[in-house]
């Protein structure tokens, strides 16, 4: 039996539909109360409410698994949330390892981050031998990940099958608000400004067919990096602009302004209750481009990345039908 954790995230609910064509028994582990709306059609799914943070419903929730999918995560770069990144990440994947050595899975496929694999001045292509380094360039977001591969790398010590893998940014259709959705919504409300930095980014159904293979390939011990390529965010905005009809983001962002931006937005956010779109962690970023290698993962996988162009046709057919979602 598979059992996925946030099997109504972004990535959970496409790994769902993945494996119950494969005609597969799947659980799908969700906070008590969050929205599943979207995946009504899925009559198949044995629903299961846990807390990562709550050992005895988590360990109940992952009850007779043989195969434990673990996306389940806190994505934010607002320091205000450093805290709870940190509790999610690093002390949620510690309950999800202790549960599977508990109950004996026989496999745990942890979802984690490029992020999780550090960045250093200097080195721009990274791959999976890249060794973390501790510095500015690492949000509070990386290394809450970084920790929690530690405790998957653990659990592997401890004789739990394990494997990894690290996305970029995961491109998708329009799921409420969250993650990289915020990109589109940007564009839809034709913002003005653009930055100079890059994006790294990988689609969707890519990451779920190495998820796919690693599990029926019964691959252990490894990580891969899953990264469909990259680009400036002034080609992704105008490429989405494109799709939506949409007027492009035109005016660049100086980086001088950058900072002062960023504390805006963090002020915003604090008064709306939503994410903010760039932070000034995030902003260290900015002037740095690195790019992730997914060189291992063509070599060990049946499969060719999507294209840029191919993602973004595909994620932005819903807005032609009337989607709209208000950040």
């Amino acid at each position: 039996m598979i059992v996925i954790t946030g099997a109504n995230g972004l990535l959970g609910s496409h790994l769902l539909r993945r494996f119950l064509t494969e005609n597969m028994p799947v659980v799908g582990v969700k906070k008590p109360n969050s929205e599943t709306n979207h995946l009504n059609d899925l009559a198949q799914v044995q629903w299961r409410d846990a807390n990562l943070l709550d050992t005895e419903s988590l360990e109940e929730a992952l009850r007779g698994a043989t195969t434990v999918i673990h996306t389940a995560a806190q994505v934010s770069f607002n320091p205000r949330s450093k805290n709870k990144i940190f509790e999610v990440n690093e002390g949620g994947t510690r309950n999800v390892v202790n549960a599977c050595l508990a109950l004996k899975v026989d496999h745990l496929i942890h979802i984690s981050s490029v992020a999780a694999i550090g960045r250093q001045k200097g080195f721009h292509h990274v791959n999976e031998e890249s060794k973390w380094v501790a510095g500015d360039l690492n949000t509070d977001y990386a290394e809450s990940k970084y920790l929690a591969e530690m405790e998957v790398w653990r659990g592997h010590e401890e004789g739990l099958k394990v494997s990894i893998i690290n996305p970029s940014v995961i491109l998708a259709p329009p799921h409420q608000t969250k993650s990289s959705a915020q990109l589109f919504h940007y564009v839809m409300q034709e913002k003005l400004f653009y930055t100079e930095g890059q994006l790294n980014f990988v689609d969707v159904r890519d990451v779920v067919e190495m998820i796919w293979q690693m599990h029926s390939k019964k691959i252990y011990g490894e990580r891969f990096i899953a990264n469909g390529g990259h680009t400036t965010f002034k080609n992704l905005f105008e490429q989405i602009a494109l799709r939506l009809n949409k007027k492009p983001p035109s005016v660049k962002m100086p980086s001088t302004l950058l900072s002062v931006l960023a504390m805006a937005e963090e002020f915003r956010s604090r008064i709306s209750g939503t994410e903010p779109l760039i932070t000034r962690q995030s902003t260290k970023l900015a002037k740095e481009f690195f790019h992730y290698s997914n060189e291992k993962a063509l070599l060990k996988f049946d499969f060719q990345f999507h294209s840029l162009e191919n993602t973004l046709d595909w994620c932005c057919k819903p807005y032609s039908r009337g989607y709209t979602t208000n950040i």
